[in-house]
């Protein structure tokens, strides 16, 4: 049973000489909306045929940069080195649409690209969490920007750092309840495998905004239910606290202490939000480890189409978290060149071949090759570097312990070709 202080609202209207009848003062039904946006293109991704690019490029534009609600104006616009071209993180995603509408089912087997994946997982760094932490957790919270002693625009029910923090919390995608659940339970509702515990007032409903589990908050619970980590729970607690402690100024604006406390909640928010990223770009550097494995050792052709289907979806789930990663407030510096190296622009084929960047007419140009031992070292030194620079803990789908012997052996493999 939920306590005080355990749920993101009802919080009561503070904004001074409000006389409409609204009682709650928490809004972010906008951040909810985007959320639905991007799980709707992440559907589309999968329906190109061959045939239908133009038709369904169309669609997906509806939802990226529609008229009313849309993803395109709240995307990262600053540079992503990750991504060949030379391009913004919002031409980067446009790219993106635009491949995988001509696609086939949203996968390109030439490059290796799984473009549904690696735009979903771009979108979860470049949409969510850079609107939260580079902007309304960031200069949103300064004194003289969406003060608390006026409400956030004329006639609202809510003031404006009380709606900056909100619209940080509906990026972040969590229930209102979720810290009155544990990770497991999160990471149910997310999958939707148990609606009942999503049902928070029991009125046969779920509820989107206030009761649904979306992309940023679910990776956190994910991590969690192993029991090494407590991301979900950190990130829950640091938005309820500073919710509270803006209410308690009670529509006037906070003094300099309060929002330095306020800030520290919003620090521990990023800390712990750039880590559920870097674990999830750790966790699918494994898996594209083990993918490898599996292509190397199968049996016959079909089994090596298989497992190199499975490798693509994980690479494309890399490449876009280690993108998402580059899309937040901190620039990683030479943590994010190394990290962009080792990965590549794109996966290692089939005939070893991967992509190496784009001619002038912006066709992928594949002119490296690599050979698969070689890129599973890459894939070691990226879970090395991440578990280093960020401090994981959950570190799923570890595979560090074998660094050292592939390491070892590529090495001897190398001197005894040139002896």
């Amino acid at each position: 049973m939920a306590i005080a202080g355990d749920v993101y609202g009802p919080f009561p209207v503070t904004v001074q000489g409000y006389e409409g009848g609204k009682t709650n003062s928490v809004s972010y039904s906008g951040q909810i909306a985007r959320h639905a946006l991007h799980d709707s293109l992440k559907v589309l991704l999968k329906q190109g045929n061959g045939t239908n690019a133009d038709e369904l490029l169309a669609q997906m534009m509806m939802y990226f940069e529609g008229s009313d609600k849309n993803i395109i104006g709240k995307f990262y616009n600053g540079a992503m080195p990750a991504w060949p071209g030379n391009m913004s993180g919002r031409d980067v995603a446009l790219s993106m649409l635009a491949h995988g509408a001509a696609s086939n089912g949203g996968f390109d087997p030439k490059t290796g690209y799984d473009w549904q994946q690696l735009f979903s997982k771009f979108t979860m760094g470049a949409m969510a969490y850079n609107q939260a932490v580079d902007n309304y957790l960031d200069e949103k919270l300064e004194a003289d920007v969406k003060p608390n002693g006026k409400p956030y625009k004329d006639g609202a029910y809510y003031t404006g750092k009380e709606h900056c923090w909100d619209e940080a919390f509906g990026y972040f995608g969590a229930a209102a309840h979720s810290l009155t659940l544990d990770a497991a339970g999160n990471y149910a509702i997310a999958k939707r495998k148990d609606m009942a515990a999503a049902d928070a007032n029991g009125d046969g409903v779920v509820d989107l905004k206030s009761e649904m589990v979306f992309q940023p908050a679910y990776y956190a619970a994910s991590f969690d239910k192993g029991g090494k980590s407590s991301y979900m729970a950190d990130i829950m607690r640091a938005f309820i606290d500073g919710r509270e402690l803006i209410a308690s100024a009670n529509g006037q604006n906070l003094t300099d202490a309060q929002r330095a406390t306020l800030k520290g909640y919003a620090a521990t928010i990023e800390e712990n939000w750039e880590k559920v990223l870097a674990e999830a770009t750790f966790k699918y550097a494994g898996s594209v480890y083990k993918d490898i494995t599996a292509i190397t050792e199968a049996a016959d052709d079909d089994a090596r189409a298989k497992a190199y289907r499975s490798y693509a979806k994980h690479w494309g789930e890399l490449k876009g978290f280690s993108m998402a990663l580059q899309s937040g407030r901190n620039n990683l510096g030479e943590t994010a060149t190394t990290l962009n190296k080792l990965i590549g622009f794109g996966p290692v084929t089939l005939d070893n071949r991967y992509v190496t960047g784009v001619d002038a007419e912006g066709n992928f140009e594949m002119k490296g090759r690599k050979t698969w031992e070689d890129y599973q070292l890459h894939m070691l030194k990226v879970q090395a570097l991440l578990g280093e620079q960020f401090g994981l803990k959950a570190r799923a789908k570890d595979q560090t312990a074998a660094l050292q012997a592939l390491a070892d052996k590529l090495d001897a493999a190398s001197n005894a070709e040139t002896d």
